[in-house]
């Protein structure tokens, strides 16, 4: 267990453990925590929207997140968020540790496997264009939301439309800019200064 292991290691020391973000502001307010280390998925809010909570609540927190999974698009968000390292569940407990550390000093730890994805998710889309992608003001003002890291619910009450339509939105997005995934899109519209 992640606490146990913080709690016995000398110079660390867990402040709080908690199942999930539902009560986040509460928590970070009473626990005043120098790192988080966030899971991406819990009951409730996820580690990405808590994140980006924390992040609004505190700049000066960092957040390691913990996950199972190497999907591009949730590394992408989380760092999009504001996570500061990204590692799997499968890490070695002394890895852990060094990233907890890595990341209260600056750093941005990531097991390899998350920074080769990164990497080739960058590497794609290096290559600028100039091409016009037709995109509508709507469609614009859309993409601007997903850029600033907003789920599609934001989106749709910052642009006072419903999730359909703002769903309907970002698939016309995606085929006009010619990518399949919301963190393709959002590395485009910003290599490509499209918003």
């Amino acid at each position: 267990m992640l606490y146990q292991l913080i709690n016995g290691t000398p110079g660390f020391s867990c402040v709080g453990s908690f199942a999930n973000a539902n009560d986040l502001e509460f928590a970070i307010e009473s626990t005043k925590p120098q790192v988080v280390v966030m899971d991406i998925e819990m009951p409730g809010r996820s580690g990405i929207e808590a994140t980006r909570i924390i992040k609004e609540m505190n700049p000066q927190i960092q957040i390691l997140m913990q996950t199972i999974f190497e999907d591009d698009e949730k590394i992408f968000e989380s760092i999009c968020a504001g996570a500061s390292g990204y590692i799997l569940k499968n890490t070695p407990p002394v890895r852990i540790l060094e990233a907890i550390q890595e990341v209260s000093e600056g750093g941005s730890p990531m097991s390899p496997s998350i920074a080769r994805k990164m990497l080739n998710l960058f590497q794609r889309q290096n290559k600028p264009d100039n091409q016009e992608y037709d995109l509508s003001e709507r469609e614009k003002e859309v993409l601007g939301c997903l850029v600033k890291g907003m789920s599609y619910k934001m989106i749709a009450d910052a642009c006072y439309i419903s999730l359909d339509t703002v769903k309907f939105h970002l698939k016309n997005i995606y085929t006009k800019l010619h990518v399949n995934s919301k963190s393709e899109a959002v590395i485009k519209a910003i290599r490509s200064k499209i918003v």
